[in-house]
């Protein structure tokens, strides 16, 4: 690759998960090779300029990308940028290069359960357990697979190490329900004082048998169970069903005076499942 100096990046700086190196990787190898195409060539890391910055975003703008695909490439080249100590040549706020908000889909339910048919198709019983983690903590697919439960389980909560959870962020979790002490128990049980990743094996390797074993069983969008947990976790914090499930919108909500309360269930929610913003939430919950 003519910029392959680029991509090189990525591998002298592994930070974070590796599904977010593998994303970045591949965000950085799209832009080293755009570089190339504007004529580019032979670009070192070290030489990279304000210019070459203004000539992919006004690139990726005439492209027609959405916003949420605009700032998440804007976060790659500023993370390159970092890495050289040249962040100063970018501007702080994505609005000053004309990139706005990102526009979340309301009240599509993507909520998915799991029955007792969908667990026994699971053939691994550590595969079987990560995808009952993800329904019971709402927890995303890697974390269901790392998490230490003999570390982990604090009693009333279970404690998620930032090495564990993408973009490094540690959280807790409460444990509220029979249901959620059983699984804990026969995890550890499993597991001693390991994860769900068997012995021996790597999370990439993991990863594949969990890939495999699940279309095997005829389950897809298994994100959806994060989708019913933040549901569940609503009608128990505010007493009414969230929007994406039939529940009053928050126009309602507002006229009702219960639009705090709403909120407030939203911005916990946004915690436990890893997100740092009450806005996030409108993609579990609906508006």
């Amino acid at each position: 690759m003519a910029n392959g100096d680029l991509v090189k990046m990525t591998w002298r700086h592994r930070e974070n998960s590796y599904n977010t190196q593998r994303a970045r990787r591949a965000i950085v190898g799209m832009i080293a090779q755009q570089l190339g195409d504007m004529g580019f060539n032979r670009l070192k890391a070290k030489n990279l300029k304000e210019k070459h910055a203004v000539a992919l975003i006004e690139r990726w703008k005439g492209e027609g990308l959405g916003a949420g695909t605009l700032k998440n490439r804007m976060g790659v080249l500023r993370w390159m940028y970092e890495k050289v100590n040249k962040s100063w040549m970018l501007a702080k706020r994505n609005a000053d290069y004309g990139i706005g908000n990102r526009q979340y889909l309301t009240n599509v339910n993507k909520a998915r359960e799991l029955t007792p048919e969908n667990l026994a198709a699971i053939k691994s019983e550590h595969v079987r357990m990560s995808v009952e983690l993800q329904r019971q903590f709402g927890l995303r697919r890697e974390e269901s697979m790392k998490v230490r439960v003999a570390w982990a389980d604090r009693g009333s909560y279970l404690k998620l190490e930032g090495s564990w959870t993408k973009g490094g962020r540690e959280r807790a979790i409460p444990i509220r329900t029979a249901e959620q002490r059983d699984l804990l128990d026969r995890v550890q049980a499993l597991t001693g004082n390991g994860s769900l990743i068997p012995a021996g094996s790597k999370y990439i390797d993991h990863l594949k048998l969990y890939e495999n074993q699940t279309a095997a069983a005829g389950l897809e969008k298994l994100h959806g169970l994060r989708h019913a947990y933040a549901q569940e976790r609503y009608k128990e914090i505010t007493g009414w069903i969230a929007p994406a499930a039939g529940g009053p919108s928050s126009d309602e909500l507002e006229r009702d005076g219960r639009r705090e309360e709403d909120r407030a269930a939203r911005l916990q929610i946004s915690r436990e499942l890893g997100h740092s913003r009450e806005q996030i939430s409108v993609v579990y919950l609906g508006r």
